[in-house]
């Protein structure tokens, strides 16, 4: 382990989660995902998240190996009192260490059990052990309290790992500490929502140059109904990170305005609310499962939703809707399935203003048909914003 200036704040973690359940599939470890959400949000760069079997000589390598590349290693799971609780041995070993029973802690836990007049096993005394370099963090809602461990300028948080343990602790005792610690760099990030690309035809549009940057950082990623790219970027040259993803953002918007509808927590219905501004919308789909009414159903500018089978004129439909319903605008996509993907046709009539567009959802079945409902949304979208 490196040694490092304990001035130095915080900027880079990983996550160890232990325990063979979480490898066999029985629990799953959500409390990695927590942490490292809160970490980002705090400018602390989540390098790896890790799930490790309860093996002594794993879990300490795991550590090890952590603390050579990252400030702050946070371990959960482990701390309980079976044989198999190993991640107190593996963090001594890690820092060649002994750990020894802690009187104070001792004494708490032989009280818990005094309490409930229940008989005190001595299994239960690596629950109150300690070594040089850690002090206890209390734990109100179980048997483990947590440790907090510095040296050499690097920190180990273990945690206990049952959430309703793990949350309080967390947010009483170890942020709170770390924050009063120095934690976090001046980060920034934006995530743009991008519509009608692929993954991959978005590298070539970006370019592997950019994505190969690293400050600012961009990444891309394909979700269920579009695709992100996630812009990132650290404080450098006297430039605040915010400066940064302005800047990169601002170089994309040529290349990436057809595409970017959103960004950050935005959605369909946050985009389309002041593009419309009070104008109301009718729906008609076919063919599409009825995910046009899924994703823009609930909106108080969609007058009605209406499903068709075997539809074939999606601008009639549209048309028709309009009028029947008493709206400005008249929305309705037509999809089928063409070889290995969705043959889609949209039907726009806006304030009397109509347009048929064609488009081709990549894949069938169901993740066809809800993209097929996607690609009428955006084509709204293109309409409203031209």
């Amino acid at each position: 382990m490196h040694d490092r200036p304990a001035t130095c704040p915080i900027a880079t973690a990983e996550m160890l989660a232990v325990g063979a359940e979480l490898l066999a599939g029985e629990t799953r470890d959500t409390n990695s995902g927590d942490i490292a959400a809160e970490l980002t949000g705090l400018g602390v760069e989540v390098r790896r998240m890790s799930q490790l079997p309860d093996e002594l000589a794993v879990v300490a390598s795991a550590v090890r190996e952590a603390l050579e590349r990252v400030d702050l290693v946070i371990t959960s799971g482990g701390l309980g009192p079976t044989p198999d609780d190993l991640t107190r041995e593996a963090i001594a070993a890690a820092l060649g260490e002994q750990p020894e029973v802690d009187r104070e802690l001792e004494a708490w836990l032989r009280g818990l059990w005094a309490q409930r007049d229940l008989a005190f096993s001595t299994v239960n005394l690596k629950q109150a052990w300690l070594i040089p370099s850690a002090s206890a963090m209390p734990n109100p809602n179980g048997t483990a309290p947590g440790w907090w461990v510095e040296k050499e300028g690097k920190i180990v948080v273990a945690l206990p790992g049952p959430p309703r343990e793990l949350g309080p602790m967390w947010r009483d005792h170890a942020l709170p500490r770390l924050q009063e610690r120095g934690i976090g760099l001046d980060r920034a990030v934006t995530t743009l929502h991008l519509v009608g690309i692929g993954e991959s035809a978005l590298v070539d549009v970006v370019g592997r140059d950019l994505l190969e940057n690293e400050n600012p950082r961009m990444a891309t990623y394909a979700r269920a109904d579009f695709v992100d790219l996630r812009v990132s970027a650290v404080s450098e040259g006297g430039r605040t990170a915010d400066e940064l993803v302005a800047e990169a953002v601002s170089g994309l918007s040529p290349r990436l305005d057809p595409y970017a509808f959103a960004r950050d927590e935005g959605d369909w219905m946050g985009v389309l609310t002041p593009l419309l501004a009070g104008r109301s919308i009718a729906l008609v789909e076919s063919g599409t499962g009825g995910y046009l009414g899924l994703l823009l159903g609930s909106a108080p500018f969609v007058r009605g939703t209406e499903q068709r089978r075997d539809a074939t004129d999606p601008l009639r439909l549209a048309t028709e809707a309009r009028a029947r319903l008493g709206t400005e605008i008249g929305l309705a996509v037509v999809a089928h399935e063409a070889g290995d993907d969705m043959q889609v046709t949209i039907g726009l009539d806006i304030e009397g203003h109509t347009d048929v567009v064609s488009r081709t959802a990549f894949r069938g079945g169901d993740a066809g048909r809800r993209r097929s409902a996607n690609a009428a949304i955006a084509e709204l979208w293109r309409h409203l914003t031209r």
